[in-house]
């Protein structure tokens, strides 16, 4: 094993370095990973070049990334279920303590838990890093290092997904073709959504989206009344869709998923759910009476929670194909590349490749 630990590391706003930190050693319940491919997730750009996200602030160097896969090096006295040479995902979110939330099964809002690459907490993209073992996956032969990595944000949209209560026969507007709203999509019609529109400002992410089984592209120009946008969702629709999946963030997005202006016009239909996945401005004005008076549930989601047994199953049975989402490649050494292509918006999936010795998907 390597003496190094390369890592990309963010002191403060703006100040990201590569650095060498010492290997770590893994306790009892946990194995020692070297990583082999991770994901670069808009969050991480966002810290990078804010400093913070919300509450959480960068405060001292932190580990950055989140959506990651490697191989086992060294397990943990009390481990049993993994050894060394396995392939394994790394479910970010791991809990600290055995709180209220842990025990009904929704440990993603413990206020108290280890999440990769959020302040205080270091993440995975480096050479070498060690997590929980009950948060990390075998990985099925037929399932690469990259797509293990993108069971990260492909567990999102099985999380929204589930929220939402997408299932056979819906009809499903999804605002925003970034990729979370595309593995929304793709899990949506996974789960048997009949048909899937979904909404976005540039054409190449609509193209993308008609690639992965969109069956309606509408392309949103700035300045667009939500009102216009809505009665275009049902016009391609013939009604009004049964759920509505906002991976946006954006205000007059929100607005355009639950009522506009005129009473004769909703995106999302009399009883259905709006399910609210993009994080945008702490404070937003939406018509919340008319969603009260049509009986429109608006669910939150924040991150996701027993999903990652879900995920590996949908790609090891080929149900869902998250390989095209992968658009840019860059060895660790290139990390600064990585992000400022990230920042740019150029293509979908950034990923960095952590192994010197194998940079295959």
């Amino acid at each position: 094993m390597a003496e190094e630990n390369l890592s990309a590391v963010l002191h403060a706003q703006g100040d990201l370095r590569l650095e060498n930190r010492a290997i770590p050693q893994p306790g009892p319940n946990e194995v020692l990973l070297q990583m082999h491919s991770v994901g670069i997730c808009g969050s991480d750009v966002h810290y990078w070049q804010c400093g913070r996200i919300g509450d959480f602030v960068v405060t001292k160097p932190m580990v950055l990334g989140h959506e990651a896969s490697g191989r086992v090096v060294k397990v943990g006295s009390a481990v049993k279920h993994l050894e060394a040479g396995d392939r394994v995902a790394v479910e970010p979110g791991a809990p600290r303590e055995m709180d209220e939330f842990f025990k009904n099964g929704r440990y993603n809002l413990s206020p108290t838990i280890f999440f990769c690459a959020t302040p205080p907490d270091d993440g995975n993209l480096c050479r070498y890093y060690k997590h929980s073992a009950d948060f990390c996956y075998k990985l099925p032969n037929n399932v690469t290092f990259e797509e293990g990595a993108l069971i990260e944000p492909l567990s999102v949209g099985i999380h929204a997904c589930r929220r939402a209560g997408v299932t056979i026969g819906s009809t499903v507007l999804i605002c925003g073709a970034g990729p979370i709203g595309l593995v929304c999509l793709l899990v949506a019609k996974a789960m048997g959504a009949s048909h899937v529109v979904i909404t976005d400002m540039l054409p190449e992410r609509l193209t993308m989206a008609k690639e992965l089984g969109a069956d309606f592209q509408l392309k949103v120009n700035r300045g667009v009344e939500p009102q216009q946008l809505a009665k275009s969702v049902e016009d391609l629709l013939g009604a009004q869709p049964h759920v509505t999946i906002e991976c946006s963030g954006v205000e007059s997005s929100i607005q355009t998923a639950i009522y506009v202006r005129d009473f004769s016009v909703e995106a999302t239909r009399s009883g259905g759910v709006v399910a609210l996945v993009g994080v945008g401005a702490q404070m937003v004005t939406v018509p919340l009476i008319n969603a009260a008076l049509r009986e429109v549930d608006i669910r939150g989601v924040f991150r996701y929670c027993n999903t990652w047994p879900m995920a590996i199953a949908m790609l090891a049975s080929g149900k869902v194909n998250v390989k095209p989402l992968v658009t840019h490649r860059f060895p660790l050494e290139q990390a600064a590349q990585a992000f400022e292509t990230t920042r740019q918006g150029l293509g979908i999936k950034v990923m960095l490749k952590c192994d010197p010795q194998d940079q295959n998907p």
